[in-house]
C-alpha cells in the first residue's frame, strides 16, 4: 500500500476538526500531500460542539453561556492533476443555548433554549503542491467561505456568522523515517481575510501542528495542536475590571449588536483522532478540547465520520 493511501487515512482522522462555526472558525487540518491524478474522496461527517462557559478579556473562565452546536458536513475533494486538488463542501447545523442564566443581548433565539437549524457556509479550497517527494511535502492553498443564505447570526443558538472570508495558508508534512516510517508530522499556517463588520478588521490567523502513527495497514491514530490569533476585533471585558469591565469595546447599541462576531477571539486547542480503513471506506473520528484562550468558548468538540476514497 502506497504512503499516499495511508496518509489519506491520516488526514481523514484530523478533518473537520471544528466543524461548527457557529462556535468558532475550524481547525485547520494538515493536507501537505495531494492525491494522485483522478483520485479523490468523499466524506460525511458529524460533530457535536459543547460550549461549557466562555473565557473572559483576561482569561477567567465563566461557567455560564452553555450552548451546543451539532453539525453535519458532506465534502468531495478531487485531484485534477498529481499536484492540483479543489474540495467543496456544506455543513447543515443545529444550535442550542442552554444557559443556566440569560444571555446579555436576551435575545429571543436564546429564550426559548431551543434547537435552530439551517444550511450554514459554502466552503472550497484549491490546493497546489509545490514539493512532492515520499517523506516531504510542501502545499499552498487558497480557500473560501461564502454564507448560503441570509441566516440570523445574532445570539449563541445561530448556525454562523453569516461573513464572506477567504483565507490562504501553506501545508508542510514531514516522514520521519530516520525514526520509523510509521511516523510522519504535518504544520499547516493560514491567514483568513474576514469580511469587515461596521468597518472593524477581525482577520485571523491559525496554526496547526500534528502527529500521526501508523499502526498497522488500517488503523492510524494521532494528536494536534492548534493556536488562534484575531487580527483586530473587540474585547468584552472581564468582572474583574481587567482591563475593562462588561460591554468592555462593546459599549454602543450597534457594536454590542456585532459583538459575536467581532470578538477578538485568541485561543488554543489540544486534540487526538484515530481512523480505521475497511476495503472500501474509511472511518474516522476526533476530539478536541479548548484549553486556553480571552474572549473565547470553552468546552470540546466531538467529530465522526465516514470518507469513501475513489480512483485509487
Amino acid at each position: 500500500m502506497s504512503f499516499v493511501s495511508q496518509l489519506r487515512r491520516r488526514v481523514a482522522a484530523a478533518a473537520l476538526v471544528c466543524l461548527g462555526q457557529a462556535a468558532s472558525p475550524s481547525v485547520a487540518h494538515g493536507q501537505a500531500w495531494v492525491p494522485p491524478k483522478g483520485a479523490g474522496t468523499v466524506s460525511l461527517s458529524t460533530q457535536v460542539i459543547d460550549n461549557t462557559g466562555h473565557r473572559l478579556s483576561d482569561g477567567f473562565l465563566l461557567d455560564d453561556g452553555k450552548s451546543t452546536t451539532v453539525g453535519v458536513y458532506v465534502e468531495g475533494e478531487y485531484a485534477l492533476t498529481d499536484r492540483l486538488s479543489f474540495s467543496l463542501g456544506l455543513p447543515y447545523v443545529f444550535a442550542r443555548y442552554i444557559g443556566p442564566n440569560p444571555t446579555p443581548a436576551n435575545l429571543p433565539v436564546d429564550q426559548c433554549k431551543c434547537w435552530h437549524g439551517g444550511w450554514q457556509d459554502v466552503g472550497g479550497a484549491v490546493r497546489f503542491n509545490v514539493v512532492n517527494r515520499p517523506t516531504f511535502a510542501v502545499t499552498p492553498s487558497v480557500a473560501f467561505g461564502v454564507p448560503s443564505h441570509n441566516y440570523n447570526y445574532q445570539g449563541e443558538a445561530v448556525v454562523g456568522f453569516g461573513l464572506n472570508e477567504a483565507r490562504i495558508a501553506v501545508d508542510a508534512g514531514l516522514r520521519l523515517d530516520f525514526i520509523t516510517p510509521r511516523l510522519s508530522v504535518q504544520a499547516k499556517y493560514s491567514y483568513a481575510f474576514v469580511e469587515r463588520v461596521l468597518d472593524i478588521s477581525h482577520d485571523r490567523s491559525n496554526i496547526a501542528t500534528s502527529g500521526a502513527y501508523q499502526a498497522n495497514r488500517r488503523f492510524s491514530v494521532g494528536g494536534v495542536v492548534a493556536w488562534q490569533r484575531t487580527h483586530g476585533g473587540l474585547r468584552f471585558g472581564s468582572s474583574t475590571g481587567n482591563p475593562f469591565f462588561p460591554p468592555g469595546e462593546f459599549a454602543s447599541p450597534d457594536l454590542f449588536g456585532q459583538h459575536d462576531r467581532l470578538l477578538r477571539d485568541n485561543n488554543w486547542r489540544l486534540g487526538a483522532n484515530a481512523a480505521y480503513s475497511f476495503a472500501g471506506f474509511d472511518v474516522f473520528g476526533s476530539f478536541l478540547r479548548y484549553m486556553g484562550g480571552t474572549d473565547t468558548h470553552a468546552g470540546h468538540a466531538v467529530t465522526v465520520g465516514l470518507s469513501w476514497p475513489f480512483g485509487v
